[in-house]
C-alpha cells in the first residue's frame, strides 16, 4: 500500500513541525516576516491543498486544492477564527514582502519563454486569432447576459468575461486584480473575490460544455478531427525537444532574469511609454509583451528557458496552494462570493462559455480547424481554470491529444486578456 505523503513528507515529519506551528501562531510568536510567512501560510496550504485534491468531484470539476485552500481560508478569516498574527503575517505575505509579485513573474515569464518557439511563431496566424475570436464571442454573449439581467456593459467585460477568459486563478485572476488595482486605484479585494467565485462556476460549466462537444462530434463526425485539431492532418509542427540538463546556476540566472524582465517592464510603464493613446500601460502588460518578444526572437538560450519554465512550474504546482491560502485571508470578501451564487450569475457564465464556444467554433471552421476541437481548445481552454482546468476539459472531451493546445489557450490567451483588461480598466476610473 502506497504511504500518504504531505508536500512529499511523511506525515508525521509534516505534523509534528505544522502542530508546533500552529501553537506558536496562537500565542503571536511567530514573527511577521518571510521566515514567518513560509511557516504559516506553507502549513495551511499544503493541509487544505492535500485535503483539496483528494475529494472526489471537487478534485476534477470544482478547483482542487487551490479552490478549497481559498474558500476554507476565507470561510475562518471571516468568522475571526484565526489568531490577528496570522492575518498580520499572511498580510506581509501578500502585500509588504512584495512575495505575490514574484509569483506572478515567475508565473508569467516562464510560461510565455517555455512556450514551443516554433508553436508561439506559426500559430500565431492561426490559433491566436481563434482565441480572440472565442473573447469576443464571450464577451458578445456576456453581454447579452448583462442585457436580460440589467447589468452594464463595464461590469460585464471586467467582473464577469475576463476571470472566466483569463486563464486560471493563479495566472489569470490573481494577477487581473494586481493589474485592477494598478490601474483603477481601487482595492483588489472585492473584484477577486467576484472573480474567483465566477472562474469557479465557469469551469464547472467549461467542463460540461466539453462533454457536450464531444457528444456532438459523435453524432456529427464531419465537425471533429477526433483529437486532431487542423484538417487534412496538417498540424504545426513544433521544434524537436532538445535534452538540457538544467543545473543551479541555470535556476540561479533564471531567477535573475526573471527580475531583470520585470525592472524592465517597470522602467518602460513609468518613464518611456507610461501612457498609449492616452492609456495607462501597467507593468505586467509590458513584462508579457518583452517576454514574448524574447522568445519568439531567441534572445534568452534554451538551458534558461527551461529553467524559466521549472521555476514557473514549481510555482504553478508548488506555491498555488500557499497563495490561495494569503488570498483566502487577505484579498477576499467572503460575504461578497458567496452574493455570487445566484441564478442570474450563473445564466451569465453559462452564456460567456457558450459564447466562447461558438466564436472559436465558428472562426477556427473558416481558417481550417475542425469546429469540435477548435471550440476545446481555442474556448473551454480559456474559459477554465488553467493547466488543471485543461486536464478536466480534454479529459471530459476524451482529447488529451490537444493539450499543446490547450496550453496555448492558457497561457498566451491568459496573458492576451491580461492586456485586454489593463485596458478596459481605465474605463472604472
Amino acid at each position: 500500500m502506497k504511504k500518504i505523503k504531505f508536500y512529499g513528507m511523511e506525515l508525521h515529519i509534516f505534523f509534528f513541525f505544522a502542530i508546533i506551528i500552529f501553537i506558536s501562531a496562537w500565542f503571536n510568536l511567530i514573527p511577521n516576516q518571510i521566515i514567518g510567512g513560509i511557516a504559516v501560510l506553507f502549513t495551511l496550504g499544503i493541509i487544505l491543498g492535500e485535503i483539496g485534491e483528494r475529494i472526489p468531484i471537487w478534485n476534477l470539476y470544482c478547483g482542487g486544492g487551490a479552490i478549497l485552500t481559498f474558500v476554507i481560508c476565507g470561510l475562518l478569516t471571516s468568522y475571526d477564527i484565526f489568531p490577528e498574527s496570522v492575518k498580520e503575517i499572511s498580510a506581509g505575505w501578500m502585500n509588504g514582502y512584495g512575495i505575490l509579485n514574484l509569483f506572478i513573474c515567475f508565473l508569467v515569464v516562464g510560461s510565455i519563454l517555455g512556450l514551443d518557439r516554433k508553436l508561439l511563431v506559426k500559430s500565431s496566424t492561426l490559433f491566436i486569432p481563434t482565441m480572440l475570436f472565442s473573447i469576443l464571442g464571450a464577451a458578445i454573449f456576456g453581454i447579452i447576459g448583462g442585457i436580460l439581467f440589467k447589468k452594464n456593459l463595464v461590469e460585464i467585460l471586467t467582473a464577469y468575461v475576463l476571470p472566466i477568459m483569463g486563464g486560471g486563478a493563479g495566472a489569470g485572476a490573481i494577477p487581473m486584480a494586481k493589474v485592477y488595482s494598478e490601474v483603477t486605484g481601487l482595492d483588489a479585494s472585492s473584484y477577486l473575490s467576484f472573480a474567483l467565485a465566477i472562474l469557479a462556476i465557469g469551469n464547472i460549466i467549461a467542463v460540461i460544455f466539453a462533454v457536450i462537444l464531444n457528444v456532438i462530434g459523435n453524432i456529427f463526425p464531419k465537425f471533429t478531427g477526433n483529437g486532431e485539431l487542423v484538417k487534412r492532418g496538417k498540424n504545426i509542427e513544433t521544434e524537436e525537444k532538445s535534452n538540457v540538463n538544467i543545473t543551479m546556476d541555470d535556476i540561479a540566472a533564471s531567477i535573475f532574469l526573471t527580475a531583470g524582465f520585470y525592472i524592465f517592464s517597470l522602467f518602460f510603464a513609468k518613464k518611456i511609454l507610461p501612457k498609449f493613446m492616452g492609456i495607462v500601460i501597467p507593468e505586467f502588460a509590458y513584462l508579457i509583451i518583452f517576454a514574448t518578444l524574447a522568445n519568439v526572437f531567441k534572445l534568452v538560450p534554451e538551458n534558461l528557458k527551461k529553467a524559466l519554465q521549472k521555476c514557473q512550474q514549481f510555482c504553478a504546482s508548488k506555491l498555488i496552494w500557499i497563495q490561495m491560502a494569503g488570498c483566502g485571508i487577505t484579498l477576499i470578501n467572503f460575504n461578497e462570493m458567496l452574493s455570487v451564487l445566484s441564478l442570474a450569475n450563473l445564466i451569465i457564465v453559462i452564456l460567456i462559455v457558450a459564447g466562447c464556444c461558438i466564436g472559436s467554433g465558428l472562426f477556427g471552421m473558416l481558417v481550417g480547424f475542425y469546429p469540435v476541437e477548435s471550440a476545446i481548445t481555442g474556448g473551454l481552454c480559456m474559459a477554465n481554470m488553467g493547466g488543471a482546468g485543461d486536464l478536466a476539459v480534454l479529459g471530459a472531451a476524451k482529447r488529451m491529444e490537444l493539450m499543446s493546445y490547450a496550453q496555448m489557450s492558457s497561457r498566451i490567451g491568459g496573458a492576451i486578456v491580461l492586456l485586454i483588461g489593463s485596458f478596459i480598466f481605465q474605463f472604472l476610473i
